[in-house]
């Protein structure tokens, strides 16, 4: 194959992709969509409920049990399969605040982003965060209001919450005709066509009934109660008047977020918000990256030959398995199994075998990769997040921010002979980001730091579950940390602080409370902290 066609077939492969994380507040329904998005690309037939009853299939997308268990999604997933003419990869996020540090990191691995909000409960706390993350590297997202089919507030008010609350223009692409027990389906703006639909009695496990026609038909009206339909022309007149005009460059540089109604639950208006997203989604683009000198530089999808990043780490996803896997992100060129590269980090080679694409706890052997792609390769050990992998050398990609932690703890065996799992287990899971290790400036004492509390209960799940060691937690009495910039020396800390270092030897301090961190930045004047490591 020539350089030319090599280049022609990259190109026309990354214009496929679309690779994308799916945003919300607990709850909202994230991972039930992931779930549809399956089974409408034909590669489940039956789709999963998280948080279903004993009889219903588990989610798909949701691999570990303490997740299954509880309904959440607590770890980023990334799948990949075909929806039609695309090729898709969807990375399901942790929507919990407490695993925050882990859904911003997936979110640099992403092109787009779906928000799904709530119809009952608008833009929540999770919500507006995720979405100024999404601001911040300049993602374009998509709104998919979902939970029509339940009692909600009217749709008039939740564009213009999106629209108060996170400063984007809203452009409803489809609009919900009726909402509850009186959900009807819904109506394209764009082409006036009606999608009705007809519960089934798989309820959300299959797809539904639906009749399209045109909004103009004599008959569309006659299968509605009057107040329905009145109010249903009152809001498309009042949009076509008022409403926010969308197009799709507007939308791909994050002027606009195109919105969409229906209920992941039952289905209903999932296949065509589908459609629309692989239309309007950005496809694998350029990415800044910093030159050995300092400058920055843009690489091209196409014209750069093979390079990636690694954005996470997971251990023990199949317990047959046991071993940690390095999540890439191919950013250009094309990925062949068996490839070696250097690793940016190390300065050294590595081969990248066993490469494979995840369907939660499936692997399938990948044998090319192109832009946009997420594939897993085993980790022989030499892998952090963060970490830049190329065929041509010569840059890095920007480097993944580290969250200040904000709640600590002791943590130990209850049986001293298992010390040597216990010591694996606490290593891997903070080469994974679930934890941070903090040491006592002598290195004689170490704790285990987190942004939320939930983490605390995956590490003791995860340690007895992955490497049979039942541990002890006893949570420290701090609020909240920074690290230290300045002669950790001179510095006078607080007499409730407590000042540590990270594992890259940084100084942090430790505050029991804001007003304690305040002092201590007024009595160290020559002294500053960062609240991103």
């Amino acid at each position: 194959m020539t350089t030319i066609q090599l280049k022609q077939e990259i190109r026309s492969e990354a214009s496929k992709r679309r690779t994308f994380a799916i945003i919300s507040h607990p709850d909202a329904g994230k991972t039930t969509l992931t779930e549809k998005l399956l089974l409408y690309s034909g590669l489940v037939r039956t789709a999963g409920m998280v948080g279903g009853r004993k009889n219903r299939k588990m989610a798909t997308s949701d691999w570990m049990e303490m997740e299954q268990e509880r309904g959440i999604s607590i770890t980023a997933s990334a799948m990949q399969f075909p929806y039609k003419q695309a090729v898709i990869n969807v990375l399901d996020t942790p929507g919990h605040q407490d695993f925050c540090e882990d859904t911003y990191r997936t979110l640099t691995a992403a092109d787009s982003a779906i928000m799904v909000i709530d119809a009952a409960k608008g833009v929540e706390t999770q919500t507006r965060k995720l979405f100024e993350v999404c601001r911040l590297r300049q993602i374009p997202v998509l709104t998919f209001i979902n939970k029509m089919d339940l009692p909600g507030r009217a749709p008039l008010d939740l564009m213009s919450e999106v629209e108060d609350v996170l400063g984007i223009h809203a452009s409803p692409i489809n609009w919900p005709i009726g909402s509850g027990q009186d959900f009807l389906g819904v109506v394209n703006r764009q082409n006036r066509q009606v999608l009705l639909y007809t519960k089934t009695a798989a309820g959300g496990a299959s797809k539904p009934d639906l009749m399209e026609l045109s909004l103009d038909d004599p008959s569309v009206k006659n299968r509605m109660a009057g107040y329905i339909w009145d109010e249903l022309m009152h809001d498309l007149e009042l949009l076509d008047i008022a409403g926010n005009p969308f197009t799709k460059e507007d939308f791909q540089h994050g002027k606009v977020t195109p919105v969409f109604f229906g209920s992941a639950m039952t289905n209903f208006g999932v296949e065509a918000f589908f459609d629309a997203f692989v239309e309007f989604a950005p496809s694998a683009h350029g990415r800044l990256a910093d030159a050995p000198d300092g400058r920055e530089l843009m690489i091209d999808p196409v014209d750069t030959p093979f390079s990636a990043y690694v954005f996470k780490l997971q251990a023990n996803m199949n317990p047959r398995h046991r071993d940690s896997t390095a999540f890439l992100r191919v950013c250009s060129g094309r990925f062949e199994r068996d490839v070696v590269v250097k690793h940016h980090r190390t300065n050294s080679e590595v081969r990248l075998s066993r490469p494979h694409s995840m369907v939660a706890k499936e692997r399938n052997t990948v044998d090319v990769a192109y832009p946009g792609d997420v594939i897993g390769i085993i980790n022989p050990g030499v892998f952090q997040i963060g970490d830049t992998i190329s065929v041509a050398d010569g840059f890095n990609y920007k480097p993944l921010p580290q969250f200040q932690p904000e709640v600590f703890a002791r943590v130990r065996p209850t049986d001293t002979t298992m010390r040597k799992s216990f010591d694996k287990g606490i290593e891997q899971l903070a080469r994974e980001g679930t934890i941070q290790i903090l040491r006592s400036l002598d290195g004689l004492e170490f704790f285990v730091a987190a942004v939320g509390k939930l983490q605390f209960d995956v590490l003791e799940f995860r340690l007895q579950s992955e490497y049979r060691v039942k541990v002890v937690v006893d949570v420290l009495p701090y609020e909240s940390s920074a690290w230290l910039v300045g002669d950790v020396e001179t510095f006078k800390p607080p007499s409730d602080a407590l000042v540590v270092k990270d594992s890259r030897d940084r100084a942090v301090v430790l505050f029991r409370s804001s007003w304690s961190k305040n002092f201590a930045g007024e009595r160290n004047p020559d002294h500053s902290f960062r609240d991103m490591g």
